[in-house]
């Protein structure tokens, strides 16, 4: 059993509150657009860390992280892209590994709009996390946490950060 921590887009920002709700995620996944190689290199003194560069990203974090990443977690087969699009508007780049090589779990950022939805055509669970920096004009910043056990992706929660006051 892995607890997972997802986030994206956090365009350079740190928040502390990462690390306090993450510190006890065996993992974390970034969906890209770190911003920065030192939002890396902070979310990996919390846990290993998993990631692709999104649109934003430039030459040392695109040298550090695959525009791509397929792997295994526990049983579930994974894919992640940043630029990935949703249920029913996969984005070109992904729809020929979404309809023929579909992976269990489809994670993907670049919205800035949290989405967790089931896609009943191709069998797949597909999770944006939002987004977790300040850059954008997204209504609330964003992060997730679930849990994988086995072939089994369960206990999703969206936490939402409000401004400090």
């Amino acid at each position: 059993m892995k607890k997972i921590g997802l986030l994206s887009d956090t365009h350079s920002h740190w928040d502390d509150r990462y690390e306090q709700y993450f510190k006890e995620c065996d993992e974390i996944w970034h969906a890209g657009d770190f911003g920065s190689i030192e939002i890396a290199d902070r979310l990996r003194e919390i846990a290993p860390l998993r990631g692709v560069y999104g649109n934003i990203d430039g030459d040392v974090v695109r040298h550090e992280f695959p525009e791509v990443l397929r792997f295994r977690c526990e049983d579930v087969d994974v894919l992640m892209k940043h630029i990935g699009g949703y249920p029913g508007r996969y984005d070109r780049s992904v729809m020929w590994t979404i309809q023929y090589n579909t992976p269990q779990l489809f994670i993907s950022g670049h919205s800035h709009i949290m989405k967790a939805m089931y896609d009943h055509k191709f069998h797949c669970l597909h999770i944006n996390p939002g987004a977790a920096g300040l850059y954008g004009q997204q209504p609330v910043r964003t992060l997730v946490r679930f849990v994988i056990d086995g072939r089994d992706i369960k206990d999703l929660e969206v936490i939402e950060l409000r401004v400090k006051s």
